[in-house]
């Protein structure tokens, strides 16, 4: 066996996905957790692509960077009123 029949789109993907979930898990900072979103985004529209939905493909990868920015925009408030009213941020 080719240790290299292992690497499809659909492993990498899955990889991906669990590399990202597992981020979210363990990260404290909010952008960071962010960052760790986008990858699992990224892994989820490449198994999405790899099962051959690829109109679903296209629909997730068009509206998650536009979730992702909105996303951060909460997350950018939120620290700021927590600033304002002099809250530590973690």
């Amino acid at each position: 066996m080719n240790p290299m029949d292992l690497l499809n789109i659909t492993n990498v993907g899955v990889f991906v996905i669990f590399t990202g979930a597992a981020g979210i898990i363990l990260l404290s900072r909010p952008l960071d957790k962010i960052i760790m979103f986008s990858l699992l985004q990224g892994g989820f529209v490449m198994v999405l692509a790899a099962a051959r939905y690829l109109d679903v493909a296209m629909a997730a990868a068009l509206f998650d960077p536009i979730s992702t920015i909105i996303l951060l925009m909460a997350v950018m408030r939120i620290n700021d009123i927590r600033t304002s009213r002099g809250e530590e941020l973690a």
